[in-house]
C-alpha cells in the first residue's frame, strides 16, 4: 500500500470496514442530498473481502472503503450522475484512517485501483452505482428474475454464484436485492443431485490409479492422481454441505470452514504427504468412506455401503464411487437431467478461469446439454 502514509492504520476486515463506511458516511450523505431516494446498498461481487478471506495483504489493490449502491432503473437513468458527483464531493477524504480516494484504474493490470491519499476533494471513490438487473446480468449472464430451466443452471459457474450471494446487504430499500440473492443462494434440488453425481463419477474414474501408478514405480503419477482425487473430494464436500466452492486460491481456506473439515482434512493431508502409495491409498480410502457416510446422512438416496473394497481382485482399495453416482442419478426427478452424461456443470468439466469469470462464454456451452 505504497500510496498511503508510513503510519498505516491497523487492518480491518473489509466487510466490517464497509458496514461502517455505509452506516457512518454513505447513508448520512444520501439522506442529506437525496432524502426521498429509495436504494439498496451492499458489498457483494469480486474480492476476498466479500468472501471474508481478506488479510492485510489484500489492501494492496481494489480494497478499502467501497460498496455498491443499487437504484431503480428510472432513478439510475435520472440520478446516476448527481449521486456519483455527490459522493465524489461530499465523502470524507479518509474513513477509519483509510483513504476514500483511489488511483485511476491501471488497464495494464486488469483495471487495478489502489488506495491513494489526497489532501482535498473531490475523491475518486469506489462506490459502484448500479441496478440490480444490470449487476446480476454482469455476474451471471441473466437478470435476477429471469426464468431458468434446470439446464440453464448448469452454465452458471459456481464462483459467480458465490460472489453474487456472498458479502452482505447493508440496506434493501428497493426490496429486490435480498430476494434476488436468495433465489441464487443454492441450486434447485435436481441440479444439486446431478452435480454431486458428477463429482462421484469423477472420483470413480481415477480412484484405482493411485495404487496402479505406484505399483509400477510412478510415484509422481500416483501423487498427481491423489491430488486430483483430493480436489474432487473437496468439491464434493462443498456440495454435500450446500456451499458454493471458491476458485483455487481460497478453496482450502473455505474448506477449513466446512463442518466436515476436521474429519477429512487430516486424511487428505496424509494422502498428499505420504511417501508410499499404500499409505496414500489408505488415507484416500478413509476419506472416501467418510464422504460416503456423509452422503448417506443427507438422506437423498437409499443408503449406499461406504466401506472400501478391493478393485476387481487387484491389490487396490477403492470405494467404487460410481455406486453413489448411480444412486444420485436414480434420485433425479427431471428426466432430461437424469439422462445426461455425468459431466456436471460447466465449471466441473471445464477447468478454465476465463470461462468461470465470463458468463457469456460459459453460456455458449449450453448446447452441450442438448
Amino acid at each position: 500500500m505504497a500510496s498511503m502514509t508510513q503510519h498505516d492504520p491497523p487492518f480491518v476486515p473489509g466487510l466490517e470496514l464497509n458496514r461502517r463506511f455505509f452506516a457512518e458516511a454513505v447513508r448520512p450523505l444520501l439522506a442529506r442530498a437525496f432524502p426521498d431516494l429509495s436504494y439498496s446498498a451492499a458489498l457483494i461481487g469480486y474480492g476476498s473481502d466479500v468472501l471474508g478471506f481478506d488479510t492485510a495483504q489484500s489492501m494492496d489493490h481494489n480494497w478499502g472503503p467501497r460498496l455498491q449502491i443499487f437504484l431503480s432503473q428510472e432513478d439510475h437513468t435520472r440520478l446516476y450522475a448527481p449521486v456519483n458527483q455527490a459522493l465524489s464531493e461530499q465523502l470524507p477524504l479518509t474513513f477509519l484512517g483509510y483513504p476514500v480516494n483511489f488511483s485511476e484504474p491501471d488497464w495494464n493490470d486488469g483495471g487495478t485501483q489502489l488506495l491513494a491519499a489526497v489532501d482535498s476533494g473531490p475523491v475518486r471513490h469506489l462506490v459502484e452505482i448500479e441496478t440490480v438487473a444490470t449487476y446480476f446480468r454482469r455476474y451471471l449472464g441473466v437478470t435476477a428474475d429471469a426464468e431458468l430451466s434446470l439446464l440453464d443452471w448448469l452454465v452458471l459457474p459456481q464462483q459467480q454464484l458465490l460472489e453474487i450471494t456472498a458479502g452482505d446487504v447493508f440496506h434493501d430499500g428497493l426490496g429486490t436485492l435480498k430476494p434476488a440473492r436468495a433465489r441464487f443462494a443454492w441450486y434447485p434440488q435436481d441440479v444439486w443431485l446431478y452435480r454431486m453425481a458428477a463429482c462421484w463419477a469423477r472420483i470413480a474414474q481415477e480412484e484405482p490409479f493411485v495404487g496402479r501408478a505406484g505399483q509400477v514405480g510412478d510415484d509422481l503419477g500416483s501423487r498427481l492422481v491423489a491430488a486430483r482425487l483430493v480436489r474432487n473430494g473437496m468439491l464434493l464436500a462443498f456440495l454435500q454441505e450446500r456451499r458454493y466452492a471458491p476458485y483455487s486460491k481460497w478453496l482450502g481456506t473455505a474448506f477449513s470452514r466446512l463442518s466436515c473439515a476436521d474429519q477429512l482434512r487430516p486424511l487428505w493431508a496424509a494422502a498428499l504427504a505420504a511417501s508410499d502409495w499404500r499409505q496414500r491409498e489408505q488415507a484416500l480410502a478413509g476419506a472416501s468412506a467418510a464422504l460416503g457416510a456423509i452422503h448417506n446422512n443427507l438422506g437423498v438416496t437409499p443408503p449406499v455401503d461406504p466401506a472400501p473394497r478391493p478393485f476387481f481382485g487387484r491389490p487396490f482399495q477403492v470405494l467404487f464411487a460410481d455406486r453413489f453416482a448411480a444412486a444420485l442419478r436414480n434420485a433425479i426427478q427431471n428426466e432430461t437431467l437424469a439422462g445426461l452424461p455425468a459431466i456436471g456443470g460447466v465449471d466441473q468439466f471445464v477447468d478454465c478461469t476465463d470461462l468461470i469469470e465470463e458468463p457469456a462464454l460459459a453460456a455458449r456451452l449450453r448446447p452441450v446439454y442438448g
